[in-house]
């Protein structure tokens, strides 16, 4: 069970702090529709409510929806006929008492109940308070509350599908057993230390060792899937560079499947970077078109290639594509070079046209794998969409099953492989119990702070900032 101590006597006498407050926000986007949701949590939600409704002995049933006319307490003018429903604390999302209204989706409407309630007392809720309440009452561990921020920023299904696979606690019960044999190590070890005075046999170091192997097994197995977590979650970044005229601009449009770049016969066309977005097998790529790298006395064209370069830097893939119906000239070269330290594939373009052939590049002493492509047909694109995925695809991690998408799970994992391995390297040598256990130790903090049992305020402050307010 998660309990509000975890986050240390700092953090909880802040978050009580704040909870003594109630605050209100509006919970769906700001702009027209048929709809807005304004929502109410903390002690004197109830109390707020019925004063909109101007009825002082009315009786709210907690999690019945009941159709009212909402009034300025002031004025005794109508506000809205609107939806009002109370969830009354513990059942509720913040554990507290909450009060939401589904108001009609009028901005101004919206703007004047959020000012009455604010004159009333209520406080504006800041960026992920709801859900910070919800983490610091137990409705919801850390690892659960990020999954709902991914949820909301979800842009593919399976992204979709690993955030609510997180919400709904798996990353949570898979941490669980690695925790607990943890402490039934360190508990060993803390027993030698006070009721044994001889250090410990051969048999129970070699048990500790087997274990405390398995457990990194586990961690690797996980932290294997951040790979593809990553990029069902943030996506790719793929840059096309090249030459002027080899095609870039022309692949760009048909692996978009519509005109974005402009494309004519005339070298460096292109002279800015063009961005957009396509989804392939369920992952978000950023696909970039370039300007054309190479000699330029053009000030228009020397920036553009400086943005081609920045592109480079940022990109988790980068294609070079080149003009199959030539030879690879000094330019096609000296970009090879450039991006020889980065992730790369190379298409040969214009395999369409009866001067096309792969020995152009083959016979050039550049070992590389070439993917033939038409961007004017389309032939060879098919191919070049599963070589991006392929990158960040392996045989070995089951793309339905839990992948690590968050870089803090990440590099938490990552640290309590580090510091279990570095127990273990303890445990062979027979150190002594106390110099093991900083190792094991260090890893419950790492794991723990995954889930919010060790994670520090400003931890906590920095992962709700990025939340929207009014979740």
């Amino acid at each position: 069970m998660f309990r509000p101590r975890r986050f240390g006597r700092c953090g909880l006498f802040v978050l009580l702090m704040n909870n003594l407050d109630t605050i209100v926000a509006l919970s769906t986007p700001p702009g027209r529709g048929a709809l807005g949701v304004i929502r109410l949590s903390g002690p004197y939600s109830l109390s707020f409510a019925i004063s909109l409704l101007r009825d002082t002995k009315f009786s709210f049933e907690p999690n019945r929806v009941i159709f009212k006319t909402i009034y300025d307490p002031d004025s005794s003018e109508p506000l809205d006929q609107c939806l009002v429903t109370y969830f009354k604390a513990p059942h509720s999302f913040t554990g507290e008492d909450v009060v939401e209204f589904s108001c009609h989706g009028s901005p101004v409407l919206l703007l004047n109940v959020l000012d009455t309630l604010l004159r009333l007392g209520a406080r504006t809720a800041g960026p992920g308070e709801f859900t910070m309440r919800a983490v610091s009452n137990g409705k919801l561990n850390l690892s659960q509350a990020e999954a709902l921020r991914d949820i909301i920023e979800a842009q593919t299904n399976g992204a979709l599908r690993q955030a609510a696979r997180q919400l709904d606690g798996e990353l949570s019960r898979r941490l669980q057993p690695i925790k607990d044999v943890l402490i039934q190590i360190i508990v060993h070890l803390e027993s030698s230390l006070e009721f044994v005075e001889d250090d410990l046999p051969q048999l129970g170091y070699n048990k500790i060792c087997h274990q405390l192997g398995d457990l990194t097994n586990e961690l690797d197995d996980l932290t294997k899937t951040f790979r593809l977590g990553s990029a069902l979650r943030n996506g790719l970044r793929v840059t096309l560079v090249g030459r002027p005229n080899v095609g870039k601009s022309s692949l760009f449009n048909k692996l978009l499947s519509y005109d974005r770049a402009i494309v004519t016969h005339i070298p460096g066309t292109t002279r800015d970077s063009i961005t957009e977005t396509m989804i392939i097998n369920d992952v978000p790529v950023v696909l970039t078109d370039t300007a054309g790298i190479h000699q330029s006395s053009d000030l228009v064209e020397v920036i553009g290639i400086e943005k081609t370069r920045q592109a480079l830097a940022d990109a988790d893939l980068v294609v070079i594509v080149c003009d199959g119906t030539q030879p690879l000239t000094k330019e096609d070269r000296d970009i090879f070079f450039e991006v020889s330290s980065a992730n790369y594939l190379m298409v040969l373009n214009k395999s369409d046209l009866e001067s096309f052939s792969v020995s152009n590049i083959s016979n050039d002493n550049f070992l590389v794998k070439m993917l033939p492509v038409s961007a004017k047909t389309g032939d060879g694109l098919d191919k070049l969409r599963s070589s991006i995925i392929a990158l960040y695809t392996s045989k070995d991690i089951d793309a339905n099953s839990l992948l690590i998408t968050n870089a803090r799970h990440f590099d938490l994992l990552r640290r309590s492989g580090i510091a279990i391995h570095s127990s273990i390297d303890l445990v062979d040598q027979h150190a002594n119990e106390d110099l093991i256990l900083i190792g094991l130790y260090d890893t419950l903090h790492f794991l723990g702070e995954i889930t919010g049992e060790t994670t520090t305020e400003d931890v906590l402050s920095s992962i709700f900032s990025t939340f929207c307010i009014g979740k």
